[in-house]
């Protein structure tokens, strides 16, 4: 059994208890779920976290919210850092029944922080402190589009398995369409009707998140927009900000990685 189905202490009354666990390269933390709601912050490192919702990028400066009784498994991309905030029933209701990244500014990630050493050494008084302005940080936190919607068609769904895999990265529609039996006009009505997106944004979320991964293993940027099919290192970086609201250089720096 995982140890991350380790359920958060109830030896007190604290809306909020917190938890620290270092994961290596490729950890996988099969599915399972929680009585409370989680929040799931990379302090380093990048996590894909698969839901019945999608699969959910996670990066540093970025959460995932997992409402209770959500099950979950997650995928690590290079060595995580990973902080857990786990919030009761009253809580958790906040924050609604569906999973969503939230940004981590640079106040709630030192209130996480501070919550999992409190936690850890049992400042009860300290905790009673942190709750209140951790909730109200959270509300205030802004949401972002890191999901990948994952399909339940058989022919889209052994489509964007490749794509999510590498082994499909580059090729065109059409390409990938001859490949299932189906026209380039019927897979995309299947990924608007599926997916809610077009093949071109959702294959853009599945190369942002390997970009993400690229990056937080130190790739220069050059070699990260070349592996996701951009001819340029402008046009990546114009992708990127689209999405992170933010250039890749300023990525790195809020990261505290070393530029390219």
């Amino acid at each position: 059994m995982s140890r991350f189905r380790q359920q958060p202490p109830r030896a007190n009354a604290w809306p909020i208890t917190a938890l620290a666990k270092d994961y290596p390269r490729g950890w996988h933390v099969p599915r399972h779920r929680h009585r409370r709601g989680q929040l799931i912050y990379a302090r380093s490192g990048v996590m894909h976290v698969t839901t019945r919702e999608g699969i959910w990028i996670v990066p540093p400066q970025r959460s995932l919210w997992i409402p209770l009784g959500m099950e979950h498994e997650i995928h690590m991309e290079g060595s995580v850092a990973v902080r857990m905030l786990y919030l009761d029933r009253s809580s958790s209701a906040l924050f609604g029944s569906h999973c969503k990244v939230m940004a981590i500014s640079p106040l709630l990630r030192e209130l996480i922080l501070a919550a999992v050493q409190a936690h850890a050494q049992k400042q009860r008084e300290r905790m009673a402190m942190l709750a209140p302005l951790l909730l109200h940080e959270l509300q205030a936190a802004e949401e972002a589009a890191l999901r990948i919607p994952v399909p339940s068609e058989p022919r889209l769904k052994n489509i964007c398995q490749r794509l999510l895999s590498g082994s499909a990265r580059l090729e065109t529609l059409e390409q990938l369409g001859s490949q299932v039996g189906a026209s380039s006009r019927t897979l995309a009505r299947l990924f608007e009707s599926q997916l809610q997106m077009s093949f071109v944004h959702w294959r853009q979320h599945v190369r942002l998140a390997r970009a993400l991964s690229q990056i937080s293993q130190g790739a220069a940027i050059k070699t990260v927009a070349r592996d996701a099919g951009y001819a340029s290192c402008s046009a990546f970086s114009s992708m990127f900000h689209r999405v992170l609201g933010m250039t890749p250089t300023d990525y790195m720096k809020q990261a505290g990685l070393s530029g390219p």
